[in-house]
């Protein structure tokens, strides 16, 4: 499942969407269990430090003989969350170009870096990389792409994101371009996490502005559930972007029994499209 054409972004978006639910499992299961993908081994868990600043998993890395994944845990409330958070900005550390980035999903990136860029240095190179997110993950996996393509032997990841909220300024948007040309930012209209921080934000009884924009390219994935938490879990992209591959979808629950999220969604209720 190679990046290439139409069809095999979509097969390797389904294929990562599900994998991003299994971060879910991750955290929830008091043993850290999850399902590994057929062909996939565990490398590495992810622990960072949440915004309350506490030590949790967020997420894993898994290789196959082909490749190797770093999926992110997000969040499947709404975007009351972010106003938790410390949306002001800092520099990114991590590259030469001057830019700015989110402040607390810079902070939880930061305290689990070591521990990803040591395992990817202990890995093939030879392998293709895929960083994905769904939520807060996909913040995270945007700065984790970005710092793995300048920092690491993977020179050339590919990002795949699941309603993620803006990331950083549009310096670091540039730059996200530069170092992660492959990057597949899928987006639901209808999901208010996506638009979130605004554009331009401001601390409360503060002049200074901030300015956020999201990183390209975005995949529009059109789907109305009914409720706003349905317009953004996982599950609902998982079945959104089924429905462009059920034969394919099929086979991957099939070969991968626990694999792919479950949400039970009344036909009349979703419209699924997908376009550059």
């Amino acid at each position: 499942m190679q990046v290439g054409n139409n069809k095999d972004m979509e097969q390797r978006a389904i294929f990562l969407a599900a994998v991003c639910g299994q971060t879910y499992a991750q955290f929830t299961h008091t043993d850290g269990s999850f399902v590994v993908p057929l062909h996939y081994s565990l490398c590495h868990t992810i622990e960072a430090r949440s915004m309350n600043s506490v030590w949790e998993v967020f997420g894993f890395i898994i290789e196959s003989p082909e490749e190797v994944i770093i999926a992110f845990r997000g969040t499947s409330s709404t975007s009351n969350w972010v106003s938790n958070m410390n949306a002001s900005q800092k520099n990114f550390k991590y590259i030469k170009e001057a830019c700015l980035t989110h402040r607390g999903f810079t902070d939880i990136y930061a305290s689990a870096r070591d521990g990803i860029i040591s395992v990817l240095g202990s890995l093939s190179p030879e392998k293709a990389l895929f960083v994905t997110g769904h939520s807060l993950g996909g913040a995270l996996a945007a700065l984790c792409a970005v710092d793995a393509a300048a920092n690491t032997h993977y020179r050339f990841p590919s990002l795949y994101t699941y309603g993620a909220p803006r990331t950083g300024d549009p310096d670091f948007a540039k730059a996200a371009a530069k170092y992660v040309p492959h990057s597949f930012r899928i987006a639901n209209p209808f999901d208010l996490v996506t638009y979130v921080p605004p554009s331009i934000y401001k601390l409360p009884k503060r002049s200074k502005k901030y300015y956020y924009t999201h990183n390209q390219t975005r995949y529009p994935l059109s789907f109305q559930n009914g409720a706003v938490p349905l317009n953004h879990m996982i599950g609902s992209y998982y079945a959104a972007l089924a429905k462009l591959q059920p034969e394919f979808a099929e086979l991957l629950r099939v070969t991968n029994p626990g694999l792919c999220p479950i949400i039970e969604v009344k036909p009349a209720q979703t419209r699924t499209t997908m376009a550059e």
